[in-house]
């Protein structure tokens, strides 16, 4: 099967393909795909796939995000992580927060990496995801909870919030996340009650005492002619037994 997928920039197409094709190698192999063609004056990519059955429909359907992410910037080691099952690819275009002038993209991207690079670091460090920043947009992958944080994060910081407001706001929502895996921890599965334990089943003995009369109900009821009850009834329970004393 061919599938053709997201076309990168020419100056991340060398990138993608690696020295001597050693990162095109890599992502075939993390993907499973046969062969990953990509034209080197175009950018233009197409996978061809294994027959129906030998591949992972999961990873066809994450690759293309793979791309993307390389195309924007992302380091091909970084974004072959999307192919895990709980990593997940986000992108912020700067231009629908401060519009097409690049001088205002420049401005919110020195915003958004901070001094030597410290703000995008807490950010990544807060949330757990990887961030690379190309052009006019933000790419972000990560595992689902830190992601929606980390591109909330990023919003933020586009429409002119302070760095301090952003921060406060990463370490909230990381002791929220904290305290939601710790309370998961702490929850214990009960066991199921079946639909037919009564109220005897509750108290310890009870059920015990409760079969020994349901016993002595019915071998009042036996029929002295039916040998079979007879004989059923004569037949002692462990917890029976038979003594004999003088009148």
């Amino acid at each position: 099967m061919r599938q053709a997928l997201p076309r990168v920039p020419k100056d991340r197409i060398a990138v993608l393909i690696g020295a001597k094709g050693s990162t095109r190698r890599e992502i075939e192999e993390a993907a499973g795909c046969k062969s990953l063609k990509i034209d080197s004056n175009t950018g233009e990519i197409e996978v061809v796939w294994p027959e129906a059955g030998n591949y992972d429909p999961v990873k066809a359907l994450k690759l293309p995000d793979v791309i993307k992410a390389v195309g924007r910037g992302m380091a091909p080691g970084r974004a072959v992580q999307l192919l895990r099952d709980d990593w997940f690819f986000e992108m912020v275009d700067l231009r629908d927060h401060v519009g097409k002038k690049s001088s205002q993209q420049r401005r919110i991207r020195a915003r958004i990496i901070g001094s030597e690079g410290k703000i995008r670091k807490m950010i990544e460090h807060h949330t757990g995801t990887e961030i690379s920043i190309y052009k006019s947009t933000v790419v972000l992958v990560g595992e689902g909870y830190g992601l929606s944080s980390a591109r909330q994060a990023i919003e933020m910081l586009a429409s002119g919030s302070e760095h301090g407001t952003v921060l406060k706001f990463l370490e909230r929502e990381r002791k929220k996340m904290r305290v939601e895996s710790r309370a998961i921890d702490y929850i214990v599965e009960k066991p199921t009650v079946s639909e037919s334990s009564d109220f005897s089943d509750l108290v310890p003995g009870l059920a015990d005492v409760a079969s020994r009369r349901n016993r002595r109900l019915k071998a009042t009821q036996v029929d002295p002619e039916n040998e079979e009850e007879v004989s059923e009834m004569m037949d002692l329970a462990e917890d029976e037994e038979v003594s004999w004393e003088e009148e």
